[in-house]
């Protein structure tokens, strides 16, 4: 069977001199030389200027970073409904209210223009834009948002660490989930501009502890291991041709479906985390038919948050105020997940890409 996710994580070769650190240091956890070093590095690749705190997951990045911007009981956060759970059960653990809204047709993602509109129907006392499979939020314009409306936006980048230019106005909550294209096994990133931000983020993910006395209710035990920092810093160093082989994958796949333009893909210059494409009919067939040529395919985001049981009862703010959120139901039933990662080849990419076709041509026949 063709695979649909790989991890790509270091040999044990390339680990055994960072785990050799650990063993001389006899450290390994709160803070340790590998963390610090780690975060350090981090800084180098998310940008000049930057706080970077290192955590045990990307939903501990999104929850902590709410909770150090004080958003709590009785507020109110705007997040696309395509998106994974973690987004939305990241607000409720902070006592906050989701609010869910529709994304672009284009890129599937929420958009300063649609969280602009939003406001204008409700009170919103936060914005968390996804990156929605590892496709790049617009920095530039998201920051122009915060400075407009002087609502705060941590954005969900969890899948696009490395792929994500990171904005000055704007708070990064990244995953290093091994599925990630800067995957460490279990992690997660926090990024901000503001240093204080960071280190209320940082505090809180050791239980709040200041001069060992707990400051918040929202302190917990958030902190990455040495261990951990081991595998990313093994990993920093595979950065630079994990991305080629990454780019080389995607670069394939887009000239091979160019031959199938009722296809639709999002608008990407980098290679997603992730490969989904939107299909002219339902995809649920189009899985079926790829799996009984060996093909595994996922279908990721879906179905939307708003069907989610725990969450069928959210306020939701579609276009003109009104709770249907059209694009996201359309792609509820389109959008499939092919095969994406480093060790796919070219035949395995042409293997797929014929089989969604024969699937597309049997769906048109039917």
């Amino acid at each position: 069977m063709i695979r649909c996710l790989v991890p790509d994580l270091p040999t044990a070769d390339e680990l055994l001199p960072w785990l050799q650190r650990i063993d001389a240091n006899r450290w390994y956890t709160n803070g340790g030389p590998l963390v610090r070093e780690f975060e350090q590095r981090l800084g180098g690749l998310v940008g000049g200027g930057l706080s970077c705190v290192t955590l045990s997951s990307g939903m501990s990045a999104l929850e902590l970073g709410l909770a150090a911007l004080g958003i709590g009981e009785g507020r109110r956060v705007l997040l696309p409904a395509l998106t994974f759970p973690a987004t939305a059960l990241a607000v409720a653990r902070c006592g906050a209210e989701p609010v869910l809204c529709d994304v672009a047709d284009d890129t599937w993602t929420l958009t300063p223009s649609i969280a602009r509109e939003a406001l204008a129907h409700g009170r919103v006392d936060a914005v968390m834009p996804v990156a929605c499979f590892g496709c790049p939020l617009p920095a530039d314009a998201w920051d122009g948002f915060v400075r407009d409306t002087g609502v705060p936006v941590l954005a969900d980048a969890a899948a696009a660490l490395g792929l994500q230019q990171v904005g000055r106005r704007v708070h990064w909550a990244f995953s290093l989930h091994a599925t990630k294209p800067v995957g460490v096994g279990e992690g997660g990133l926090f990024v901000s501009a503001d240093e204080a931000l960071a280190e209320a983020v940082r505090r809180l993910s050791n239980f709040s502890f200041e001069h060992f006395v707990v400051q918040s209710r929202h302190g917990t035990n958030a902190k990455m291991s040495e261990y951990a920092a081991a595998v990313g810093l093994a990993q920093l160093a595979r950065w630079p041709r994990l991305l080629q082989r990454r780019r080389e994958v995607f670069e394939d796949y887009r000239a091979r479906l160019a031959a199938l333009p009722q296809v639709g893909m999002q608008p990407l210059a980098v290679p997603p985390a992730t490969f989904s494409v939107r299909l002219p009919a339902d995809a649920a067939a189009a899985a079926a038919a790829l799996a009984e040529a060996q093909i595994e395919t996922r279908r990721w985001y879906l179905p939307p948050l708003n069907r989610h049981p725990a969450f069928g009862g959210l306020r939701c703010i579609g276009p003109a105020g009104g709770d249907r959120l059209p694009v996201t139901e359309a792609l509820a039933t389109t959008l499939l997940g092919l095969p994406f990662h480093s060790r796919l080849t070219a035949e395995d990419i042409a293997t797929v890409v014929d089989a969604l076709a024969a699937a597309l041509r049997a769906s048109t026949s039917a």
